[in-house]
């Protein structure tokens, strides 16, 4: 028995708590880019986003139809990782028109009919006439670890969770501003965001949390909403200093016609949350660099921003702002002693998709070997591309990530 145990001890240190491994169905989809369908990390399986597209290249024509092959795509990754749709503990779904909401919700049921994982859905710009819908996903290696949250006295009519617990995290539904018994949405900005966030409050609190176990954040923002607003608000609710990694997109729609919407990912245990800022960057009331969980690192959303005195956007293409970004995201990696092939998954964001290629030319350099799980959106309308009149040029792109240091 002593010889059983001494060898069961071996085996179970000689394979890393955070191997790493991308994951490549037999039967889906050639990548079209530089992503990986699937990376298996730890406990984790990340999913590139998918869009409705068959293996031979052809694009179903209804909404229902493109939901159902979206999953498809999904599940063909999933189950090349051994597992299955009921391990997803996290969705986003991406529609390029919100009037398909109620139609997508019904098909997206179907799918997950039982135990249905944390989720968000916001509005994109038009990314192809064919294709309406978009879909990544997050799951767990072991559905043991799988566990609902419900907001005591709430009912949600609606195929997905406000939270999912799993071993060391909470993943938190988009969360709108929007009352979550009666549907009202209050006037005024600065009462959405606060409902929002109380409503994400109400999440954790379930789970036993508060605010201050998020370790990141995606405020998705809709139209007619001033950041400053927004900002003032949401500082409120963090810990200067303390606040969690954060990615804000500003989108062109939302459910239910709110004008914000807040989900993330929150660490169970506060003594594992570990805050990562580099040293040139001074502490913000509202986003903290990179946040970790145990091995995990997520790490909020950067531009071709320059850093420092009289700082901004002075690139003109979207392929030199794109080597700044990977600069600054390069420096909160460097911090936690990382570089980009600890990346397990990205969200890029860029102004136009007929950027596409020029953008990838360039992100494939930083990743030559693996490269992350990946989902990439244009979000809203393009810019008008010429400098304002102190020489700054507007946002064309920029990357949020999550990186696995084994």
């Amino acid at each position: 028995m002593t010889r059983l145990v001494f060898v069961l001890c071996l085996l179970s240190v000689s394979v890393p708590a955070a191997e790493v491994r991308g994951i490549i169905p037999s039967d889906g989809q050639t990548p079209t880019g530089p992503y990986t369908p699937g990376v298996m990390a730890g406990d984790y399986l990340y999913v590139a986003s998918q869009g409705p597209r068959r293996a031979d290249g052809s694009i179903p024509e209804t909404i229902a139809k493109q939901v159902d092959q979206s999953v498809a795509n999904v599940k063909a990754i999933v189950r090349a990782a051994g597992l299955t749709l009921d391990h997803i503990v996290y969705t986003h779904v991406y529609l390029d028109d919100m009037s398909l909401y109620d139609e997508m919700n019904r098909t997206y049921a179907k799918h997950f009919a039982t135990n249905p994982p944390a989720r968000a859905v916001v509005g994109v710009y038009e990314r192809d006439n064919r294709m309406h819908i978009t879909i990544n996903a997050v799951a767990v290696r072991d559905l043991s670890m799988k566990k609902a949250v419900a907001i005591p006295g709430v009912s949600i009519n609606e195929p997905y969770a406000p939270g999912i617990l799993t071993h060391d995290r909470l993943f938190v539904s988009g969360m709108l501003g929007r009352d979550l018994k009666t549907g009202e949405i209050p006037e005024g900005t600065d009462k959405q965001v606060a409902l929002a966030l109380d409503n994400v409050g109400a999440v954790l609190k379930a789970a036993g949390l508060d605010h201050r176990h998020m370790i990141f954040v995606n405020p998705y923002v809709g139209p007619n909403v001033a950041p400053g607003v927004m900002n003032k608000v949401y500082a409120s609710y963090f810990e200067f200093g303390h606040a969690p990694a954060r990615a804000t997109i500003y989108v062109t729609s939302l459910p239910h016609e709110a004008r914000i919407e807040f989900t993330g990912v929150a660490v169970r245990d506060l003594s594992k949350r570990v805050i990562v800022r580099p040293t040139n960057r001074d502490p913000s009331p509202t986003a903290s660099p990179c946040v970790s969980v145990e091995d995990t690192f997520y790490c909020s959303a950067k531009s071709g921003f320059i850093p420092g005195v009289n700082g901004g956007l002075f690139a003109e293409t979207v392929q030199n702002q794109l080597r700044q970004t990977m600069r600054n995201l390069l420096d909160n990696l460097e911090e936690a002693g990382m570089d980009f092939s600890n990346v397990v998954a990205t969200n890029l964001y860029f102004d136009d998709r007929r950027d596409y290629d020029a953008v990838n030319e360039i992100y494939k350099l930083y990743f030559p070997d693996r490269p992350p799980a990946r989902t990439t959106l244009q979000q809203l309308a393009p810019a008008e591309r010429k400098p304002r009149s102190n020489g700054r040029w507007p946002t064309l792109e920029q990357i949020s990530l999550i990186a696995v240091k084994p």
